[in-house]
């Protein structure tokens, strides 16, 4: 019953959240306007994604408290994310390009909050768990670090249209949820399940036509968040097999990454310029309508999530 608890209370903070947090958008002409790679035809109100984190860290508040290492990792790394991609989404709504250099540097100090606090990948078992390969302090924090810089970037890669990134962490994050029951990791999985909450309270005002986009800011700390909650929860000390566990639960937006990486490369572009190469767009070129490509992702996303559950199941 403390699960729905803390996913009632991320659900209601970012549903009373967002329309002020919309108006605010408005009034300063916080809004992303069209362009030639968008989809949208008007401006739609940036800064949903300054809703989402105060809702997931107001309800991890509430159940883990200000002194738990994941509540301060969740809590500091976010806030950073949400600072820099505000900065971005203010470049955004002028028409312009904010500078990858600075959020590279963001992202790989964030990236390594979680290292500080504990939160690492320790090593790899065998499926048995009878041997350990276990990684050393400085191999350790570069592995942990390389995969939350992945998935901070895996999930704006995905923020393409309307409903996609919110409704597949919605999947994500309760795959992780049940995940982290399965192994009693009930920290984890307060986490995961507040993170659910207010992504599907978002998911309201963002599903096809959108009210509001999470922007850069709602993005990055979705990736993050989801990042730091799979570590804690199946990827510390992982067998070989339980790896494909958080793969499989954030399969869409890292098969988005690696298509979208492979096509760059092989058309001679920088892999950090935008464009309209992800899979959602390909969907579309094809004829599938928003609320047709957005359904197809959430049903591949869930056919993935179902995957790592029974990979969990057989596991036990």
């Amino acid at each position: 019953m403390i699960y729905l608890y803390a996913l009632v209370v991320a659900f209601i903070s970012v549903t009373l959240l967002v329309p002020l947090v919309r108006e605010t958008a408005l009034h300063f002409g916080f809004v992303d306007r069209p362009s030639g790679r968008k989809i949208h035809d008007y401006p739609i109100p940036l800064m949903g994604g300054v809703a989402i984190y105060l809702g997931v860290t107001a309800s991890t508040y509430l159940f883990l408290g200000w002194q738990h290492p994941l509540f301060q990792t969740i809590w500091t790394g976010g806030f950073a994310l949400v600072l820099i991609g505000l900065a971005d989404d203010a470049f955004k709504s002028r028409k312009r390009d904010f500078p990858v250099w600075p959020r590279l540097i963001l992202y790989t100090a964030v990236s390594l909050i979680p290292v500080w606090h504990g939160i690492v990948i320790q090593g790899i078992s065998s499926p048995s768990a009878s041997a350990m390969i276990v990684f050393s302090p400085v191999l350790s924090a570069i592995v942990t670090a390389v995969w939350v810089f992945a998935l901070i970037n895996m999930l704006n890669f995905i923020d393409g249209i309307d409903g996609l990134a919110s409704g597949v962490c919605v999947i994500s994050s309760m795959t992780i949820f049940i995940a982290s029951l399965m192994q009693d990791q009930q920290v984890t999985a307060f986490v995961a399940v507040a993170l659910a909450g207010a992504c599907l309270a978002f998911l309201v005002y963002n599903f096809h036509p959108a009210r509001i986009f999470m922007g850069d800011a709602g993005a990055t700390f979705l990736g993050y968040t989801l990042a730091v909650a799979a570590i804690d929860g199946t990827l510390k000390g992982a067998t070989f097999l339980s790896l494909s566990v958080p793969i499989l639960a954030l399969g869409v937006p890292i098969l988005d990454t690696v298509i979208v990486m492979t096509r760059r490369l092989m058309s001679g572009k920088g892999l950090h310029h935008a464009d309209r190469l992800h899979t959602h767009h390909s969907l579309m070129k094809w004829g599938l309508t928003q609320v047709q490509t957005v359904s197809f992702l959430y049903l591949i996303a869930a056919v993935f999530s179902l995957l790592s559950i029974v990979i969990m199941l057989v596991l036990r």
